[in-house]
Formats: C-alpha cells, sequence, structure tokens
C-alpha cells in the first residue's frame, strides 16, 4: 500500500519553499511582495503536517491542530493587510503546488489509493479554508469597529481644529469628503446586505465591502491626524524630550519601515553612514518622524532609480542628514511652496496626482526640523529628482525645546 502521508512529511519543505515563491511572484497577490519570507510562510508547514496525519491509515487525524493553526492564519492575514481575493488566490496556489510535488508519488498508487488521497487532501484544505475566512472576517469586523471607535474619539478634537483656525478649512473639508463618502456608502451597502441577508457576511464582496471602508477610513484617519500635528504645533502644545539617541538605530529602523514601499516600486535603497556624528543629543521620536516622513516622500515620488539616506559632520556643532532621489523634481518656482500645508510635490513637478497623499508631509517635517533648532535645504530639478538636507546641531538647548504660540 503507497504511503502517501510519509510521501507529504518528505516534500513539506519543498512545497512550502515553492509556495512562498510563487506566491510573492504573483501580481494577484500584492500585499506577500510587502512580508519577509517567514510573515508568508506562516504556520502552512504545521497544516501540512496535520494533512499528512489525515493520509496516514495508522495515525489519528490530527483536525485540532488543522483547526487551530487555520484560525490563527486568517487573524494574521486580517492584520497584514490581506484581502479575501488574495487569501483565495493562496490557498489555490497552495493546493496545485501540493499535487504538482506528489504527482511523481501519486501515479505510483493504486486508483483507490490516489482518490482517497486527492479527497482527503482537498477535504483538508477545504477545512483550512473555511476556518481561516471565519477569523479573517472577524478580524476585519473587530478593526472596522476599531476605526468607528477612533474616527469617534477624534471628532472632538477636530471639531475644535476647525473652530481655531479657519485657514485651510475649505481645502481640508474637500480632502475629507472623498474617503468620508466611500466609508459611509460601503458601511450603509453592507448593513443593508446583512438585513437582507445574515449569511452572506462572509461572502467575498461584502469582505471586499469591508477592505474598502477599512482603506478610506485609514486614509482618513491618516489625513486627521497630520492635520492636528499641524495644529499642535501652532498652538505650541509639542514639548521636546531630549536624550543622547542612537543614531545609526533610528536609521535602521527607518530603513525597515519604508523597505517593504520601495521593493514594490523596484526602488533601491542606499544608506551612507561613513561620517557618523555622535553623541547626539536631540528627541528620538521626532527625528524619527522626520527623516520617515522624507524617506517615504521620496519614495511616493520616485517611479524607478534609487533613494539614498546619508548622515554626516559638518563641524563640531552640527550633523545633517541627507534624503535624495531620482524622482520627478520640483520646478524651481514652487520649491518654497513645497514645505505649505495641503500643497503636494507632484503638484510642483507638473505630474499627476499621488493617491494617499494628504500634503500635509512636509509641512509637518519643516515645523519639526524648526522645533529640534534645525533647517532644512532642498535642491531640485524636474524629471532628475530632490534632495532634501536637514541641519541639526549635536545638541539641542534645553530652555528650548518648547514652541511657543
Amino acid at each position: 500500500m503507497m504511503d502517501f502521508s510519509q510521501a507529504l512529511l518528505n516534500k513539506i519543505d519543498t512545497i512550502v519553499e515553492i509556495w512562498v515563491e510563487t506566491v510573492r511572484q504573483d501580481d494577484r497577490i500584492e500585499t506577500a511582495k510587502e512580508l519577509t519570507y517567514k510573515g508568508v510562510r506562516d504556520s502552512v508547514p504545521i497544516v501540512l503536517q496535520a494533512i499528512a496525519r489525515m493520509l496516514s491509515p495508522s495515525e489519528d487525524n490530527d483536525i485540532k491542530t488543522l483547526v487551530e493553526k487555520s484560525l490563527e492564519h486568517g487573524t494574521l492575514r486580517a492584520k497584514q493587510g490581506y484581502d479575501a481575493e488574495e487569501i483565495a488566490r493562496e490557498y489555490r496556489l497552495l493546493r496545485w503546488v501540493i499535487f504538482s510535488t506528489l504527482e511523481e508519488d501519486l501515479i505510483k498508487g493504486s486508483s483507490a489509493e490516489v482518490i482517497r488521497a486527492c479527497r482527503l487532501i482537498d477535504t483538508g484544505l477545504d477545512e483550512v479554508i473555511a476556518r481561516c475566512f471565519k477569523t479573517y472576517t472577524e478580524e476585519r469586523l473587530r478593526e472596522l469597529e476599531d476605526l468607528q471607535n477612533q474616527l469617534k474619539l477624534t471628532n472632538q478634537e477636530l471639531t475644535r481644529l476647525v473652530r481655531a483656525s479657519k485657514d485651510n478649512l475649505s481645502h481640508l473639508a474637500h480632502e475629507l469628503k472623498t474617503p468620508l463618502t466611500s466609508i459611509i456608502g460601503y458601511s450603509d451597502l453592507f448593513l443593508r446586505q446583512q438585513e437582507k441577508n445574515p449569511e452572506t457576511k462572509d461572502s467575498i464582496p461584502n469582505l471586499g465591502h469591508i477592505d474598502k471602508v477599512l482603506k478610506h477610513g485609514r486614509q482618513l484617519l491618516h489625513l486627521i491626524n497630520d492635520a492636528l500635528e499641524i495644529s499642535r504645533y501652532e498652538a505650541g502644545k509639542m514639548i521636546l524630550q531630549p536624550n543622547v539617541i542612537n543614531l545609526k538605530e533610528i536609521m535602521a529602523n527607518v530603513t525597515e519601515m519604508v523597505e517593504p514601499m520601495a521593493r514594490s516600486k523596484n526602488i533601491k535603497i542606499s544608506v551612507d553612514y561613513e561620517e557618523f556624528p555622535e553623541p547626539v543629543v536631540t528627541d528620538c521620536l521626532r527625528l524619527q518622524q522626520i527623516v520617515t516622513n522624507l524617506m517615504t516622500n521620496a519614495i511616493r515620488y520616485t517611479e524607478s532609480g534609487s533613494v539614498n539616506m546619508k548622515c554626516q559632520m559638518l563641524s563640531d556643532r552640527q550633523w545633517s542628514i541627507t534624503v535624495s532621489d531620482t524622482g520627478i523634481g520640483i520646478a524651481q518656482e514652487k520649491q518654497l511652496q513645497i514645505f505649505e500645508p495641503y500643497f503636494r510635490e507632484a503638484e510642483a513637478g507638473n505630474q499627476p496626482y499621488v493617491p494617499y497623499s494628504t500634503g500635509l508631509g512636509l509641512a509637518i517635517v519643516t515645523r519639526l526640523v524648526e522645533l529640534l533648532q534645525g533647517k532644512i535645504e532642498l535642491e531640485s530639478n524636474v524629471g532628475v529628482g530632490s534632495k532634501f538636507t536637514v541641519i541639526f546641531p549635536l545638541e539641542i538647548k534645553v530652555s528650548e525645546v518648547q514652541v511657543k504660540p
């Protein structure tokens, strides 16, 4: 009798490697391109081991492990930002890789043995998919509830912001209108479908509606949070917490955060620490916020090429960090406007609108740079790229760490 259980156990590593590579190369699973090998693989090896035990006539079915890992997988995929179609595509590819890898073993078995093996593998995968989508849907709904609560909590502060400052009010209202309309529309559609047929809540179309609500909701929160950051600065409510910082660690953290975004556009990131300054006394959180905004901005407006980050000493009292890119560039006459709220770099380079940009990133950067007692310089040419250089003191003065209104 052919032991397909052992055959599957022997080839689990091969199946996982082929599957992960196939998933990451599939253009219809965009989210996987931003994850590490481990992030894509997750608990698939354990699931395959449980399915292998199902194939063995001499061992008990390991349904408990299969169910537990499937439930965990659904929750993880929701947190990783997968949409429902990407998950379905992942499992379709897993089924194909399993049978392709086992093909040479299957042809050695009898018809009855092959039918039994195929039936059990399909049954196991169907159970995995069902459980995965159950927790995926639950996690998405939980995210939707959390998002609703966050929007409620920020509503009062946003109202105070609008009342305190009438500048940019019409622009802000216009920016909020599009994602808010989408949130309301898709939420209403989902709720009406729930009322008509509660059993359809796990369907892919409804999961798609939830994805769109969450995406536009996050966009709205991003815009609100950026607007509040500007408001706090102008109200003099930002207070620094200066300490001796680990500059290399900060740069490494920022690079790690933006690398998936760069990889999705095939943009190379390089970091130069040849003239590394130390010790540096400044606010770690605000410095990381500045560098992250500059790096994200550079990647967003670069379609091909590279983004470079360089740290260096300028004198015994100053150091600088430079972020340069090979992006769209900024016209000379608009280089002062680039630091104004709601002005986007695409407008300065006469390029198409870039989605999910609030137009507040560089406005926040210039205010934080001032807060850290530094200055920012810009060199740019349209079609060539941009270089932002931020110059800081090696040690910020404690007496000046609070912004005055």
